[in-house]
């Protein structure tokens, strides 16, 4: 196991592991192999399907890499307001053509399966989102070589990250595209996240973890300012969203910096818990009356988003983006890493400059 977070890459760079395709295996070899720590996104594909890519990026790459888990949650969903949350979606499913989700499908996500898998071959890096795993989980990664981060959006929880044996913290601000991480999910919370330069510095006065900063980082200089407040490394998923090797829909990709989407908002439409992305018409007309319910709300609206994309409709798309998502600059991922690097360097020879002035 490295000993350290910077053992694990060559630049402070991590790509965010995004849940739904972007993250595929051609786009984290190529920031890996660029001297940054790509990742795949265990979300929402069976422990097969997450073991089938694991194998893939193996044969790209011999750099370190890392898989993102979700935690399974507690089942709080009301049914009720699940399904009447579903018929007011009945007018959605005649337009697209295709019939709701069912909202049973299941809501550990293959934990157990994916732990299993990864425990039996390891590799380098696991990191969970929504919750962390208790101590025995971390003891046996421990055992297996790999090092542990734990997505964090408050100092209490990455005081929890710590106390149970995490390697390290992903802290995630409220400026962060998709979903956010928090380890409960509380509806009386929602839309008051912190921001992230305050909450490195937060998190950094709670543990002795290392901080990996994210939520809204597109520029090399924002890498840099985020490093100055003591974190080790920053991540960046909707800066990578858009490389040319991102698995995301071109659609996706190219609203971007469309003006026709020219903000970004929490929302509960698409999957019952809070995620920011692009407002479009159905997180307008949706948003206000989607329920707590993960993952049940995001089995229902799954068939009517996969219709959007093939229909080439970006308003019923969960375009989840961060609050930067003006600055996405399409290119190669390895062009990017690069440029991100060259930004950095500059920003902090600027910064040395002027405290030598």
């Amino acid at each position: 196991m490295p000993s350290t977070l910077t053992d694990l890459f060559r630049y402070p760079i991590v790509q965010a592991p995004m849940a739904g395709g972007a993250s595929c295996p051609q786009l984290a070899a190529a920031v890996s192999d660029a001297g940054g720590l790509g990742f795949l996104a265990a979300g929402y594909k069976t422990a097969d399907g997450m073991y089938e890519e694991i194998k893939h990026l193996r044969g790209l790459t011999g750099a370190p890499f890392g898989v993102n888990v979700f935690m399974p949650g507690t089942r709080h969903a009301d049914r009720g307001s699940v399904e009447l949350y579903r018929s007011q979606l009945a007018g959605e499913a005649d337009w697209y053509d295709t019939p709701l989700g069912d909202p049973e499908t299941g809501w550990d996500d293959g934990y157990d399966a994916k732990l299993a898998i990864l425990l039996d071959d390891p590799v380098p890096v696991v990191s969970f989102t929504f919750g962390c795993p208790p101590r025995k989980v971390f003891d046996r990664f421990r055992r297996a070589g790999t090092y542990t981060i734990v997505t964090v959006t408050t100092p209490e929880e990455a005081r929890a990250a710590q106390w149970s044996g995490a390697d390290a913290v992903c802290v995630q601000g409220i400026e962060a595209g998709g979903h956010q991480g928090a380890h409960k999910d509380d509806p009386a919370t929602d839309g008051a996240g912190i921001g992230l330069m305050s909450l490195v510095v937060q998190v950094k006065d709670a543990v002795t973890l290392p901080v990996v900063a994210t939520g809204g980082i597109m520029r090399g200089s924002q890498i840099a300012a985020v490093l100055a407040l003591g974190a080790e490394a920053a991540q960046l998923g909707t800066a990578f969203l858009v490389a040319d090797e991102s698995g995301a829909p071109d659609l996706h990709k190219q609203a971007m910096t469309n003006p026709l989407f020219a903000r970004t908002e929490l929302t509960r439409a698409f999957s019952g818990r809070p995620a920011r992305g692009l407002v479009n018409r159905f997180m307008r007309e949706h948003g206000p009356y989607a329920p707590q319910g993960y993952p049940e709300v995001h089995h229902v609206t799954s068939p009517l988003r996969r219709a959007a994309v093939k229909a080439g409709d970006p308003q019923a798309m969960a375009l989840w983006a961060g609050q930067g998502h003006k600055m996405a600059r399409p290119m190669p991922a390895a062009q990017l890493v690069e440029v991100l690097v060259a930004e950095g360097d500059a920003a902090r020879a600027a910064m040395n400059l002027g405290s030598t002035s």
